[in-house]
């Protein structure tokens, strides 16, 4: 079976809905702008980042879309906006374009990776 493109993914969720759609590509923007080596692929039905390492991944639900972030129990959360109680994974719901803004992803971000990278 062939993996799914980006832009696939990225038709079916504004298929469901456009406010998914505008609040993912957003995110998809910030990771652009915030490292510039970073790639992207489908995999667990959302959208993985990698900056040298995997690092974050953004997902959409039917009430909110999810930034994920594989290490995030390393992160320090000062800002209070992490979710999620397991070993090792955190995330920030955004139900809005505001939320990224508002809930400081671009800070998230770059904890994340440097929290992938066990730092």
């Amino acid at each position: 079976m062939a993996k799914q493109s980006v832009e696939t993914l990225m038709q079916d969720i504004r298929f469901v809905s456009e406010e998914s759609y505008q609040i993912v590509e957003a995110v998809r923007a910030l990771v652009r702008k915030s490292f510039k080596d970073a790639s992207e692929e489908v995999k667990y039905g959302g959208i993985l980042f990698a900056s040298g390492i995997q690092f974050t991944g953004v997902f959409a639900y039917k009430a909110h879309v999810s930034v994920e972030f594989n290490s995030g129990a390393g992160i320090a959360d000062e800002l209070g906006h992490l979710e999620g109680a397991g070993k090792g994974r955190r995330h920030v719901k955004l139900r809005s374009i505001a939320d990224l803004e508002h809930k400081h992803l671009a800070q998230y971000l770059a904890l994340a990776l440097e929290a992938a990278k066990g730092g």
